[in-house]
């Protein structure tokens, strides 16, 4: 039986001016600006702007607009939307915090499992720095597509948010669910289940005590991340940094070995060799490698200056890992004849062990238990985001909206995804199962993201945009294409695989339906947009 809904209270004036007031000091202002009376710009003339209180306090009057047209103009330029009008995230996250999510979330174990396989795929190293190469660009293209879409929508969620705003909420609730149940609990468990896999086979414990391990240290990252942002931020960062450091010494150390052969990068392949239906499936594990340069998107609104700073974060971020991807794929082709490297399992303990030998092993070992450990760490950082987005919109679990008082995280969010990671773990056990039907879900996201940039610009032409898609409509294009491809391929190879993510796409469905008749979306944002681009369009503002 469907509960009554009963409609939200009406603001006393009381209510209304203390909003009002804390919008007006989170307005920017250009340093010395001042009024006619002395005032500064943001201090006058703010009536409403911000207001979440009806569409009467919406807009500002000619002439609070005359007086505030320089600070309006400076957050134009910062930041196209502002938060939810009951979002309590607090923005603590500077360019280079926001940047180094992106490098945790991508730099994991990949860089050492996949180039076996994609050396497998491909004849010769010229066609595999080729395939990196492409790689990078292809990610770059879906980088850009999200950079005007987190500029625009600077706000917690990242893929609900666009579909909502760009189909209708049913759509973004599907990718949310699904990016949140499939895509990051899915990839905790599996990230937990490797990492103590990787102890495990060091110390030689049993089954158990590595489950054990594993549900010890999903608590652990959520536990970091249930205190502060600044908290699990500062993980990353120091995660991320010694990535960065150690594949550096590695690129650099590695010729110097003298134990490798520079003739090994310049093998060409015979003629007719390789198709594009060959270099199509190397690509498969290239962006697999890649994934996770979206992550800013979903933390936006704890983003300072989230108009510059999530898509500088997304460029810088995306940017540091291909360099770096490219030039450990050429120390692997320096140190190991390409026979050696097809279909190895781990390329990076095996050059290791070629250019440095046997301490290098163990060396190598650690650098990836760290690395996944702090690609485990982003992923608990930024899945919880999107329960909470969906929560403040009445679709998800009650009280997933609530932020803790004292830490000002979503702590509620944090500790769901920590019990269904646990869940999955307990129910699956082992790293491939956990991994097994997540990748066609990402898949899935990332080709809604992209027809969502489209949808967009042409329901919402004259929305602010601080930042704009290059090369729109080719570029982001080209990325839409290539997932379109990838999905087919997976379809036609995995195709269990993939009906686990389709199916658990349908799964949502009940559930949408559940929020619906017995909570309502009741956020300023829980409807679809009207026809009208003026009628719910934020006012500019970088809260």
């Amino acid at each position: 039986m469907a509960r009554s809904v009963m409609p939200p209270p009406i603001p006393t004036m009381a209510e209304r001016i203390e909003v009002s007031s804390a919008a007006t000091a989170r307005m920017p202002t250009r340093p010395g600006s001042r009024s006619p009376k002395g005032k500064s710009v943001n201090s006058i003339g703010r009536r409403g702007i911000d207001h979440p209180f009806g569409e009467a306090q919406r807009y500002p009057s000619r002439d609070s607009m005359l007086w505030n047209l320089p600070a309006m103009l400076v957050a134009v330029t910062e930041s196209s939307g502002s938060a939810h009008p009951r979002d309590q995230l607090v923005r603590e996250l500077s360019l280079l915090d926001a940047s180094m999510l992106v490098v945790a979330s991508v730099i994991g174990a990949g860089i050492f499992f996949t180039p076996g396989q994609v050396a497998q795929l491909l004849p010769a190293p010229g066609w595999i720095m080729a395939a990196w190469a492409v790689g990078g660009v292809l990610s770059l293209a879906g980088a850009l597509a999200n950079a005007e879409l987190g500029a625009m929508y600077p706000r917690a969620g990242g893929d609900y948010v666009y579909l909502r705003e760009a189909f209708h909420p049913i759509a973004g609730f599907l990718v949310g669910w699904l990016t949140f149940f499939a895509i990051y609990a899915g990839t905790i468990a599996a990230l937990a289940s490797a990492f103590a896999e990787g102890l495990g086979e060091r110390f030689g414990w049993e089954s158990s005590t590595v489950l054990l391990c594993a549900l010890a240290v999903t608590a652990a990252t959520s536990g970091i991340n249930y205190v502060g942002v600044r908290w699990g931020a500062r993980a990353n960062n120091l995660t991320s940094a010694f990535k960065i450091l150690a594949l550096v010494a590695f690129v650099v150390l590695g010729p110097f070995s003298g134990a490798g052969d520079s003739a090994r990068l310049s093998g060409v392949a015979e003629p007719g060799a390789i198709t594009l239906v060959g270099f199509g499936q190397a690509l498969s594990p290239v962006l697999f490698t890649y994934l996770g340069w979206n992550a800013s998107i979903y933390v936006a609104s704890e983003i300072r200056s989230p108009g510059r700073n999530v898509p500088r974060s997304l460029f810088f971020g995306l940017g540091i890992c291909a360099v770096i991807y490219l030039l450990v794929n050429a120390v692997y082709l320096y140190a190991l004849p390409m026979e050696s490297l097809a279909g190895i399992g781990d390329a990076g303990t095996a050059a290791g062990l070629a250019l440095f030998g046997e301490q290098a092993g163990t060396l190598v070992g650690i650098f990836v238990l760290i690395s996944v450990l702090g690609t485990l760490n982003a992923t608990v950082l930024v899945g919880p985001r999107i329960a909470y987005a969906m929560s403040l919109d009445g679709l998800f679990i009650g009280g997933a909206d609530r932020v803790h008082s004292t830490f000002r995280t979503p702590s509620t969010a944090i500790v769901i995804q920590g019990i269904v990671a646990i869940g999955l773990l307990l129910v699956l056990q082992s790293f491939p199962a956990a991994l097994g039907f997540t990748v066609f879900a990402i898949v899935l996201a990332t080709v809604a993201d992209i027809l969502a940039l489209y949808r967009l610009r042409a329901k919402q032409p004259d929305r602010p945009r601080p930042y704009r898609a290059w090369g729109y409509p080719w570029v982001p294009g080209l990325y839409l294409v290539a997932n379109l491809g990838i999905g087919a391929a997976m379809l036609v190879g995995s195709p269990m695989e993939c009906l686990m993510g389709i199916g658990m796409l349908a799964a949502g469905l009940p559930f949408y339906a559940f929020f619906v008749a017995g909570r309502r979306p009741t956020g300023e944002y829980a409807q679809p947009q009207s026809k009208n681009p003026n009628k719910n369009m934020e006012p500019p503002g970088d809260d």
